[in-house]
Parts: structure tokens; C-alpha cells; sequence
């Protein structure tokens, strides 16, 4: 109980794997309509997980194309927003 108190409390301040893990405890409860809500806010917000959550929702039924188009674009939109030369620089580092 606690512990799914402090996971809302971070979905709702803005952390996006806590809203992530919202929609697998959810899922995991049967409430998946709840459930892929959380993976479309966590996918608009750019988290990869998400995205491959629900497209694995979209394969079973539980997401409408509709829906998962919407999301893939929006989460398309946050990794561009994320771009920038000094980004792509540490990252170049990063790896090297």
C-alpha cells in the first residue's frame, strides 16, 4: 500500500518510470484500461519502455491503432525535443 502511494506520488510529480510501473501494476490487476493510460502518458513524455508496452497492448487488442498512432507520434515529438548538438556531443563521448 505504501509503496503504490509513493509510485503515484512520483507519476504525478512527473517521473516517468514510476508512471510506467503504474501501468504494469495496474495490468497486472486487470484494470489494463487504466493501465495502457498510464503507458500513453509515459509514451507522450518519451519513455521507450512504454512505447513497446503498447505496442504489445496493440497486439493483443487492449489499444486501438488510433490511440497507439497518437501516442507513437507524441513520443516521437519528446526524443526530438530532447535533441540538441551538446546532447549528441556527450553521448558521442559517452560511447567512445
Amino acid at each position: 500500500k505504501k509503496e503504490l502511494y509513493h509510485l503515484e506520488e512520483a507519476a504525478i510529480a512527473g517521473h516517468l518510470d514510476a508512471r510506467h510501473n503504474l501501468g504494469c501494476y495496474e495490468g497486472g490487476r486487470g484494470r489494463f484500461e487504466r493501465g495502457v493510460k498510464h503507458y500513453i502518458i509515459a509514451a507522450n513524455l518519451g519513455l521507450d519502455e512504454s512505447i513497446e508496452m503498447l505496442m504489445k497492448c496493440y497486439e493483443i487488442g487492449q489499444v486501438s491503432i488510433e490511440d497507439f498512432a497518437g501516442a507513437l507520434s507524441s513520443h516521437q515529438a519528446a526524443v526530438d525535443a530532447t535533441k540538441s548538438p551538446q546532447r549528441e556531443e556527450a553521448l558521442y563521448w559517452e560511447t567512445t
